[in-house]
């Protein structure tokens, strides 16, 4: 029995900052998410879809205990993230390689407290796909980006776009992980606190939004905030997976507000070094004593 199994690529990032060195790294919304959930203590499981020949770059997850599934695939994604300005929010997204859709007939049998869809771009889920996971008895946790960024056929960029399903999809889920760039695209709202409403209202029981400075939680009608109190942002990429894998890992014992001030801290420490967050619980609870 798993606390979370997340379910989405492993892949290598190609990196180029505004001002720095070009870098590869290891990535993924699976490998930022479920490291930070099992850092802290829970047992986690990752389901991926890759080459088998790449398999060695599971092992930063195995290190730390997390149990992987390998869907074999003839090849395993590539991605390419070009910052655009100093602002860590603008940046250009290329998929240069792709190991195809998840399907259910595919997915191992498991048993787990929540199943969070962490995909990169509308590659990975369809709506059938939610919809047979859920059929099949999951507590689905899911997030947004595995939808509003639609990959380019023939250029692989990944454009933000609106989702004509995003209803009967979102509905699925008893929690939802955005940042506020893909909250306005399917919202129509810049602003956090009406973005996260609106999808409360399409049915998330809990909505997690992030910003460049802080993060929010939409939860039985209330809605509460939290300041980011991150040094630099030398380790902007995966800040939002490891938010909500900190969130989520922690929302499982604690209350909203306790929960979200932990995903705040986590993200912080992780946002001043690059890759995905390396630190200790003792780390994240002193930093949440700080506040700083």
């Amino acid at each position: 029995m798993f606390d979370i199994v997340f379910i989405g690529y492993r892949f290598l990032d190609e990196i180029v900052p505004f001002r720095g060195a070009r870098m590869i790294a290891p990535g993924s919304a699976v490998l930022c998410g479920a490291m930070a959930a099992a850092r802290v203590g829970k047992k986690v499981a990752v389901i991926t879809k890759m080459a088998e020949k790449d398999r060695h770059i599971l092992e930063p997850l195995t290190r730390l205990g997390v149990t992987t599934f390998v869907i074999p695939s003839e090849t395993t994604t590539y991605m390419k993230v070009l910052y655009k300005s100093e602002n860590v929010d603008e940046r250009e997204l290329i998929q240069v390689k792709n190991a195809g859709l998840f399907e259910i007939a595919e997915i191992p049998g498991f048993r787990s407290t929540y199943v969070h869809l962490a995909g990169i771009s509308d590659r990975e889920f369809t709506l059938e796909f939610v919809e047979s996971m859920k059929r099949a008895g999951h507590t689905l946790t899911l997030d947004i980006q595995s939808f509003v960024r639609q990959v380019d056929p023939v250029t692989g960029r990944i454009a933000f776009q609106d989702v004509p399903s995003k209803k009967e999809i979102f509905r699925h889920g008893s929690m939802i992980k955005s940042d506020i760039v893909e909250a306005e695209i399917l919202t129509g709202s810049a602003d956090m606190e009406v973005a996260a409403t609106t999808l409360e209202a399409w049915g998330s029981e809990e909505t997690l939004v992030t910003s460049a400075t802080r993060i929010l939680v939409r939860a039985e009608h209330k809605t509460y905030f939290e300041k980011l109190t991150n040094r630099s942002v030398v380790g902007r990429t995966g800040r939002g997976d490891t938010t909500f894998g900190g969130y989520l890992a922690w929302r499982m014992d604690h209350e909203i507000a306790g929960s979200l001030r932990f995903a705040s801290a986590i993200a912080s420490i992780k946002m001043e070094t690059p890759g995905p967050f390396s630190g200790t619980l003792d780390d994240v609870l002193t930093r949440m004593e700080a506040g700083i």
